[in-house]
C-alpha cells in the first residue's frame, strides 16, 4: 500500500521536476525585472508532457547551489529549498516505464525505485527478471552477484552489475535508458522487439469502406457506375476473420435493363505462429510467388512473414566478421556513405544487422583501435531477389484448391517452397508444386561475389493435356545484379530464361488444360479500346485466326496452341545511371521475348530520365509496349512540375506532352496543392488538349478532397467535346471495441485506438487529419505489424481543466490486430491562489502543497503565490515547509469556486486569495479575484 501511494506521489510530481531548474532562471529573471514569479505547479495526477532532458541520470543527481539573496527579499521568507539543490530527484517507488537498453527499446514493465537517504534520489533496482529482459548473459556476473540477483531483497545498481554501466530516468515520459558495453550484450539485431510483447489487441471488429460513384455523359445517352468495395473482419484472441467482397451498380442506357453484381472475393482466417516466425491461413490466400507463379487457393497455408523480423534483419545484407585488438571503432561504409558504427572489445566480432540497402555495392570495413591504428577491408554486397542472410530460412506449405475466377477449372493442389541462407556466399532454394495432370520442381542457389550478384535455377515440368500427348519440359533461369561505383551505374536485375518446347509454367498449365477443354479465359473486358463496344468485337479488328483463337465451343487443340503462347526465352534488364551529383538520373528497362508456337520477337522498353534544378523538377521518356493482339505502340512522354512559391502550402503547377506514336498527341496543364493544418483539404485542376485521336478537342477537369478524422471524402467534376463527367467518393473505416465504436479514416489490417478522457480534439500525430472524438477515442490507421510503433498525441488547444499524463505510448501489434493504447488524463479546475499566513506573511517560497489525498501538487512560488491544476469545484490544501531549524510547519486552507463553466481552450486560470491556518480545521476566507 505504501508503495502504492509513493508510486502516486511520484507520478503526480513528474511534471513539475522537470521544470525545477527552470523555477530558478524564473525567479532570477522576475528579481531582475522587480516583477514577482510564479511557479508552476503539477496537477494532481497529471503531468505536461514535455520530454525532460535525457541527462537526468537517476543514479547520479548533480549537487547544485545558490545565493538566496538573489530571491525577492533577499532570500527572506523561504523555506527548505534544499532538495532543489539535487538537480531532479525521483522519489522511491514503483514505475511503470518503457525499458530501453543502448537506445533500443526492450520492453515496458514496473522497475522499483529506491533511494539509499532519505535526502538521496531514488534510483533503479535491478532484478533477476529485468536483466534477463535486457538479454544480458546472467554466467558472466560472478556467483555473488547472480546470488544478490537471485535473492531479489536489496537494491542492485546496474553499474554494480556491470562497469560502465549507467542508468538514466527520464521521468516525465516514463522511460528508463540503460548503457551497457558492447562487451556484456547479448546479441540482439537493431530494431528487435521479442515476441513476448507483441501485442494482440483486444476482440474487436473492423470495417474498411470504399464507395465510389462515377455519371458520365455522351453523345446525348448518360450512364451512372457505382461501386462499393467492404473488407470486414472480426478479431477475437489471437485468430483474425477477414471477409472481402465488392458491390457494383450499373445503370441502364439505349434501353438496356440496369444491373447489379455482388462478387465475394475473399473470406479467410488467421493467426500467428511466431515460434516460427509463420502465419496460419484459413481459408483463400494467395502463393508468395517467390519461386512458382502466385495463384489464388482456397485451403490451408503456413507460410513464413519477414516481417516478424527486425528491419535490420530484412533482405539481403552480408555478415561482417573481423577481429579487434583492443577496445576499437568499427565503421561500415557504402560508396562512401557511413552505415553502421559500433565500439567492439578486443577479439573476434560480428555485424550480422545490417540494414539491407537495396541490390547492394561493397561494404568497406575500417577497424579503428584505441592507439589509433587503422585497417581496413572490404565485404562484397550485391543482390539479388533470391539472397537471404546468413541463417535466415523462408518456408511455404500449400494444400487446398485453386481458386481462381479467371480459370474454370479448380483443381485441388499442394505446394512446398523452401529457401535458406547458409553464408554470405550461398543461398539454396527449393520448391514443388502439383495438381492432378501437373507437377514441376525447382531446384537453385544465389551467390553474392566480388562480381556481382547471380541466382541459377533449374525447373522441371510435367502437364497432361486432356486429348493430347503429354508435355514435358524444362525452364533455366538465370539472374545477375551489380553496382559499379566508379560509373556510379546500378545493373539492378539482369535476368535471362530459357524453356524447352513442352515446358508450362503454372498458370500456363492451368490455361492450356481449360483451353483444351474447350473453356476461353479471355475476359471481353480487357479488349475494351481494341475494337469493342460493350464488350461486342467490331468487325474486321481481328483476323478469322485471332477470332477462332478466341473461341469457346471448339474442343481441338488449335485454341491452345493458338491463344497461349508457349514462351522459349526471354530477357529482361533493368538500368539505373546516376550522371554527377546535377546530372539527374538516366534510366532504362527492357525485355525480349520469343516463342515456341509462333514467329517474331516481343521487344518492349522504356528509355527515361529525371532530373531537378532548385524547385524545377523535369522527366522524358519513350516507351514501346505490345498489347494482347500482338499489336506495337510507341509512346513518348515529357514532364515538369514547380512550385507557386516558397510556402508550406504553395500549389504545385505543371505540363506533360503524351504522344503515342500514331499520330495523336495530349497536351496537359495541372495545379494541384493542399490547404489546412492538417494538409486536410486537397485540390487540383487539369486542362488537356486532345488532336489525332477519336477524342480530339479541349477538356478540363476539377476536383477536391477532404480528409476529416472520420472519413475521406472527395469529387471531380469535367467536360469536353461532346461529354461530361462527374464522380463522388467516400471511404473510412469503423471499428467497434470495447469502448464503443469508432469512426476513422480508411485504415490497414493492423490499427490502434487510442484511449484519451476528456481529450477530444487533440491531435494524434501519427496520421495526418487524425483527433481525438467526443467520447476520447481515435482510430489511428496503418500500424506497423511486430515493429515498435509509437503514437503521439499534441495536447496544444485543450482545455486548461484537462491535463494528460504522457503524451506518447509505444506498441509493438501482431499482425491484424486491434490495439488500445491508452493515455492517462485528469480534468479538473485550474487555478492560481495567493496564500498568507495567518500573521499576514506569505507562505515561504518553495514550500510543498498537498490536497486532501496528500499527492503533490507543486511548490509555493514568490510572494505565496501557487499555480494549481486539476482540482476540484472545492477541497481543502495544505502546504508544508521546514524553518531554518529545521522545524517542520504546516498550514491548511479551504477553497469554494463558484459553479463551472463548459471547458474549452481559450479558459483562463480562475484567481483567489487564501488564508492558511495552522488548526488543522480551520476555514479560511477566500474571496473572488477576478477570473
Amino acid at each position: 500500500m505504501m508503495a502504492r501511494r509513493t508510486l502516486d506521489r511520484a507520478r503526480r510530481t513528474r511534471g513539475f521536476s522537470a521544470c525545477r531548474h527552470g523555477l530558478l532562471c524564473l525567479t532570477i529573471a522576475s528579481v531582475l525585472a522587480g516583477l514577482p514569479a510564479l511557479t508552476l505547479a503539477a496537477p494532481a495526477a497529471a503531468a505536461t508532457g514535455a520530454a525532460a532532458p535525457s541527462g537526468a541520470d537517476a543514479s547520479a543527481a548533480v549537487d547544485a547551489s545558490f545565493d538566496r539573496n538573489l530571491l525577492s527579499g533577499a532570500g527572506r521568507n523561504t523555506g527548505d529549498i534544499s532538495r532543489f539543490e539535487r538537480s531532479n530527484p525521483v522519489l522511491p517507488g514503483v514505475y511503470r516505464t518503457d525499458i530501453y537498453l543502448n537506445n533500443v527499446w526492450v520492453g515496458r514493465s514496473d522497475v522499483r525505485f529506491a533511494a539509499a537517504t532519505p535526502d538521496a534520489s531514488a534510483t533503479a533496482c535491478v532484478t533477476q527478471e529485468l536483466f534477463k529482459q535486457l538479454g544480458l548473459p546472467l554466467n558472466k556476473l560472478s556467483a555473488e552477484q547472480q546470488a544478490q540477483l537471485a535473492g531479489g531483497t536489496s537494491c542492485l545498481d546496474l553499474g554494480q552489475l556491470i562497469p560502465s554501466a549507467t542508468v538514466v530516468f527520464d521521468q516525465p515520459n516514463l522511460r528508463v535508458d540503460m548503457s551497457v558495453p558492447q562487451a556484456w550484450m547479448g546479441y540482439r539485431p537493431r530494431g528487435y522487439v521479442s515476441p513476448e510483447y507483441w501485442d494482440n489487441g483486444v476482440n474487436a471488429g473492423l470495417l474498411n469502406y470504399n464507395f465510389n460513384s462515377y455519371h458520365s455523359t455522351s453523345n446525348g445517352i448518360s450512364q451512372t457506375s457505382s461501386f462499393l468495395g467492404l473488407n470486414a473482419g472480426l478479431n477475437i484472441g489471437a485468430w483474425r476473420l477477414r471477409h472481402d467482397s465488392t458491390m457494383l451498380w450499373q445503370s441502364g442506357t439505349a434501353g438496356s435493363r440496369s444491373s447489379q453484381h455482388w462478387q465475394n472475393i475473399d473470406t479467410y482466417l488467421r493467426r500467428d505462429i511466431p515460434s516460427l516466425r509463420a502465419q496460419l491461413t484459413l481459408g483463400d490466400s494467395y502463393t508468395s510467388g517467390d519461386l512458382f507463379d502466385s495463384i489464388s487457393v482456397r485451403g490451408v497455408q503456413l507460410a513464413t512473414d519477414d516481417r516478424m523480423l527486425p528491419d535490420s534483419l530484412r533482405g539481403y545484407a552480408p555478415t561482417v566478421r573481423g577481429v579487434a585488438e583492443s577496445n576499437a571503432r568499427v565503421t561500415v561504409r557504402q560508396n562512401g556513405v557511413v552505415l553502421y558504427e559500433t565500439t567492439v572489445s578486443p577479439g573476434p566480432f560480428t555485424i550480422n544487422d545490417l540494414y539491407s540497402t537495396g541490390y547492394g555495392g561493397d561494404l568497406n570495413v575500417s577497424v579503428t583501435e584505441a592507439d589509433g591504428r587503422v585497417r581496413s577491408f572490404t565485404v562484397p554486397y550485391a543482390s539479388v531477389p533470391q539472397l537471404l542472410r546468413p541463417g535466415v530460412s523462408r518456408f511455404s506449405l500449400v494444400a487446398g484448391e485453386l481458386h481462381d475466377t479467371s480459370l474454370h477449372a479448380h483443381p485441388a493442389l499442394v505446394q512446398a517452397t523452401l529457401q535458406h541462407g547458409f553464408n554470405n556466399l550461398l543461398t539454396g532454394y527449393a520448391g514443388v508444386v502439383a495438381f492432378n495432370g501437373y507437377a514441376a520442381a525447382l531446384a537453385g542457389s544465389a551467390l553474392n561475389t566480388r562480381y556481382g550478384a547471380f541466382a541459377m535455377d533449374l525447373t522441371a515440368a510435367r502437364t497432361e493435356i486432356p486429348g493430347h500427348s503429354t508435355q514435358t519440359g524444362q525452364s533455366v533461369r538465370l539472374s545477375y545484379s551489380k553496382i559499379l561505383p566508379d560509373t556510379n551505374t546500378s545493373l539492378t536485375v539482369a535476368t535471362y530464361r530459357y524453356s524447352t518446347s513442352g515446358y508450362l509454367g503454372l498458370r500456363d498449365a492451368l490455361a492450356a488444360r481449360d483451353y483444351a477443354r474447350g473453356y476461353s479465359v479471355v475476359d471481353p473486358t480487357e479488349l475494351s479500346g481494341i475494337g469493342t463496344v460493350n464488350g461486342t468485337l467490331l468487325p474486321g479488328v481481328l483476323t478469322p485466326a485471332q477470332r477462332q483463337a478466341l473461341g469457346t465451343n471448339s474442343n481441338s487443340f488449335t485454341p491452345f496452341a493458338t491463344q497461349l503462347d508457349r514462351q522459349r526465352s526471354r530477357f529482361d534488364l533493368t538500368l539505373n545511371q546516376h550522371l554527377g551529383e546535377r546530372g539527374g538520373t538516366l534510366y532504362a528497362t527492357a525485355s525480349a521475348r520469343d516463342y515456341w508456337n509462333r514467329n517474331g520477337t516481343d521487344v518492349q522498353f522504356q528509355l527515361g530520365y529525371n532530373n531537378t534544378f532548385r524547385h524545377f523538377s523535369y522527366s522524358v521518356s519513350a516507351t514501346r509496349v505490345r498489347d494482347i493482339l500482338g499489336r506495337y505502340s510507341n509512346q513518348f512522354f515529357a514532364s515538369f512540375t514547380v512550385p507557386l512559391g516558397n510556402s508550406v502550402h504553395a500549389p504545385m503547377f505543371g505540363a506533360s506532352v503524351n504522344h503515342d506514336g500514331s499520330g495523336r498527341t495530349l497536351d496537359q496543364l495541372m495545379l494541384n496543392g493542399t490547404a489546412g493544418t492538417d494538409n486536410q483539404f486537397s485540390y487540383g485542376a487539369t486542362a488537356s488538349h486532345d488532336t489525332g485521336g477519336s477524342g480530339s478537342g479541349n477538356s478540363g477537369t476539377v476536383y477536391g478532397g477532404y480528409r476529416s478524422p472520420y472519413a475521406q471524402l472527395n469529387a471531380s467534376y469535367g467536360k469536353g467535346s461532346n461529354y461530361s463527367q462527374s464522380s463522388f467518393g467516400l471511404s473510412g473505416g469503423i471499428v467497434a471495441h470495447p469502448g464503443g465504436i469508432t469512426f476513422g479514416q480508411p485504415m490497414g489490417d493492423t490499427v490502434a485506438i487510442v484511449v484519451a478522457p476528456d481529450a477530444q480534439g487533440a491531435r494524434v500525430l501519427n496520421a495526418a487529419g487524425v483527433r481525438i472524438d467526443r467520447f476520447g477515442y481515435a482510430l489511428v490507421p496503418f500500424l506497423t505489424p511486430y515493429n515498435l510503433n509509437t503514437v503521439q498525441i499534441d495536447p496544444k488547444g485543450l482545455p486548461l481543466s484537462v491535463q494528460m499524463d504522457a503524451t506518447s505510448a509505444q506498441v509493438a501489434p501482431h499482425l491484424g490486430s486491434v490495439v488500445m493504447v491508452s493515455f492517462k488524463t485528469s480534468s479538473g479546475r485550474s487555478l492560481i491562489v495567493r496564500v498568507r499566513q495567518a500573521n499576514g506573511q506569505s507562505v515561504p517560497f518553495g514550500a510543498e502543497v498537498l490536497d486532501e489525498q496528500n499527492h503533490t501538487l507543486g511548490v509555493v512560488g514568490q510572494a505565496g503565490r501557487i499555480l494549481v491544476r486539476g482540482v476540484k469545484d472545492s477541497g481543502q490544501l495544505s502546504v508544508q515547509w521546514k524553518n531554518d531549524d529545521e522545524t517542520p510547519m504546516s498550514c491548511s486552507f479551504s477553497y469554494q469556486l463558484p459553479p463551472g463553466k463548459k471547458a474549452s481552450a481559450t479558459d483562463t486560470y480562475e484567481k483567489i486569495e487564501a488564508t492558511c491556518t495552522p488548526q488543522s480545521d480551520a476555514v479560511a476566507q477566500t474571496r473572488r479575484n477576478g477570473t
